[in-house]
């Protein structure tokens, strides 16, 4: 072989991995399918917001689920031991404020919270949503019309996630598109037999009253940083029905605000939850080498360009570099128009590649060492 077609062929790894991301995510449904108009019957839906120190979250979020279009809705803000007035705030805008008691050692914080609002609340259907999101009027009928026609005891929404830093637009963008390679499309994950393969969204979390007593709701997670994916793959071995929807038009969050907030709480998740995302023939101790690849990965091709061109080792390896950094911009392109971004920030996709490792190998670090909050755990 020649030394070009060498170096194409080994670019051939960053040119399949655009045509398998679309592939992997071309199956997925939207809430959109499902009608906006409440059933006749509507079953009371009880929404609890878990909320620590969200005075800057807990406004837009308690406005717009009151502003529903669905007829039976109580909103309960479970206000777990602020001290940035978010209780006054969303009990000002009407919601139901409870406190959490002191929290037990052996529980993470947000479980305990969404524990506490389960407790005072009376409907048959549980939405357990964050502080942080913003949900459109019709939200929550197309939820319930969307569980009845597919049988669901957990339901989950996938939704816009709001960028709005040149951080953000970075950092975010690698962090799901690891996870979009690694999951897929909703019926990629609503087909599959494994409970591996399962997760949810705990910024919008739906659960039937009585699959969520039966499996033991959140006390039966109480101690994983990713309680959202526990929870999906236990109803999954209990033989409960989970459906993962997206919901881009209905649902959107801003989960962090700056880079300092990025690092820690992707650092938190990332190492500690994603362990529990790993097949069973795989072993733990793989998983730091998991982590890493998708940076490391993407990395490659630019950083082999640039050394390339400074060392000027030969056409090949020219070649190759360019090539597979050419391919890797067009993958970035693609997810940040589907993300209704800028598709030029994909040439800054290494500096987001270098931050995201950079997150990753502090999350490595500390292990299931866990600080949110300002409350420190160890996840298990």
């Amino acid at each position: 072989m020649t030394p070009i077609q060498i170096a194409l062929l080994a670019a051939a790894p960053w040119l399949l991995m655009p045509i398998a991301m679309v592939l992997r995510m071309r199956r997925s449904r939207t809430l959109d399918e499902f009608t906006q108009d409440p059933p006749r019957d509507p079953p009371l839906v009880s929404v609890i917001i878990p909320a620590r120190n969200e005075a800057h979250n807990i406004g837009r979020c308690v406005r717009s689920v009151l502003a529903t279009t669905y007829p039976n809705v109580e909103v309960i803000v479970v206000d777990d031991q602020s001290i940035d007035g978010t209780g006054e705030i969303a009990a000002e805008l009407g919601a139901t404020v409870i406190q959490t008691p002191p929290l037990p050692g052996d529980w993470f914080g947000k479980q305990w919270a969404c524990w506490t609002g389960k407790a005072r609340a009376r409907g048959e259907i549980l939405c357990f949503t964050d502080a942080d999101t913003e949900h459109a009027p019709d939200l929550i009928p197309r939820t319930v019309n969307a569980m009845r026609a597919l049988d669901a005891d957990l339901f989950t929404v996938s939704g816009k996630q709001e960028m709005v830093t040149i951080w953000e637009k970075l950092v975010q963008a690698q962090v799901f598109g690891m996870l979009n390679a690694w999951f897929g499309g909703t019926e990629e994950i609503n087909r599959s037999k494994h409970a591996w393969r399962k997760i949810a969204n705990g910024q919008y979390l739906v659960i039937a009253r009585p699959a969520y007593d039966s499996t033991g709701g959140h006390e039966a997670v109480k101690h994983t940083v990713a309680e959202d994916l526990m929870l999906a793959q236990r109803f999954h071995r209990l033989g409960k029905r989970t459906v993962f929807i997206e919901g881009r038009e209905q649902l959107s969050t801003r989960m962090y605000t700056s880079l300092r907030e990025m690092i820690a709480g992707w650092g938190k998740n990332v190492y500690a939850g994603g362990m529990h995302a790993l097949p069973p023939f795989i072993p733990r101790w793989f998983m730091p080498f998991g982590l890493v690849f998708p940076p490391l990965f993407n990395l490659a091709p630019p950083v082999g360009l640039v050394a390339s061109l400074l060392a000027a080792p030969g056409e090949g390896v020219i070649l190759w570099a360019t090539v597979a950094t050419l391919a890797t911009v067009l993958m970035w392109m693609k997810f940040y128009g589907d993300s209704d971004e800028s598709v030029l920030l994909a040439l800054l996709y290494p500096l987001g590649a270098a931050l995201s490792l950079y997150i990753y190998l502090g999350a490595i670090l500390r292990g299931q060492n866990v600080t949110w909050k300002d409350r420190d755990y160890v996840a298990r």
